[in-house]
C-alpha cells in the first residue's frame, strides 16, 4: 500500500511564500515522475509542475519563474517552492507520482495525495 501525504499549505498574504512538501510512503520500489496539480474551486486541475527521474522539471506558464519543483529521492518526497503568490494561485494543491510497488520496476501506477489548501490574500 502506497499513501502521498501533502503539508506546507495555509494561508499567505499576496506576494508571500510557502513551501509545499510531499512525501510517498508504503512499499515503494522506485519513484518516476512527480507532479504538482491544484484546483480551485469551480475550476479544472490543472498541472502545476512536474519533475522527472532526471530531475528534469516543466512548469504552467503563469507560475514559471515564481515556482519551483524539487524531489529528494532519499526521503520519497517532491517539494514545490511558490514565491511571489497571487490571489490567482489560490486552490487545494496535490501531488501525484507514478510509483513502481514491484522489485523488478516494470509497473509504475499513479498514486495520489489528499490535497493540501493554499489561500492567498490580504
Amino acid at each position: 500500500q502506497v499513501q502521498l501525504v501533502e503539508s506546507g499549505g495555509g494561508l499567505v498574504q499576496p506576494g508571500g511564500s510557502l513551501r509545499l512538501s510531499c512525501v510517498a510512503s508504503g512499499t515503494i520500489f522506485g519513484i518516476n515522475v512527480m507532479n504538482w496539480y491544484r484546483q480551485a474551486p469551480g475550476k479544472e486541475r490543472e498541472l502545476v509542475a512536474t519533475i522527472d527521474s532526471d530531475s528534469g522539471t516543466d512548469y504552467l506558464d503563469s507560475v514559471k519563474g515564481r515556482f519551483s519543483i524539487s524531489r529528494d529521492d532519499a526521503k520519497n518526497t517532491v517539494y514545490l517552492q511558490m514565491n511571489s503568490l497571487k490571489p490567482e494561485d489560490a486552490a487545494v494543491y496535490s501531488c501525484s507520482a507514478a510509483i513502481a510497488t514491484d522489485y523488478s520496476r516494470t509497473r509504475f501506477l499513479y498514486y495520489w495525495g489528499q490535497g493540501t489548501q493554499v489561500t492567498v490574500s490580504a
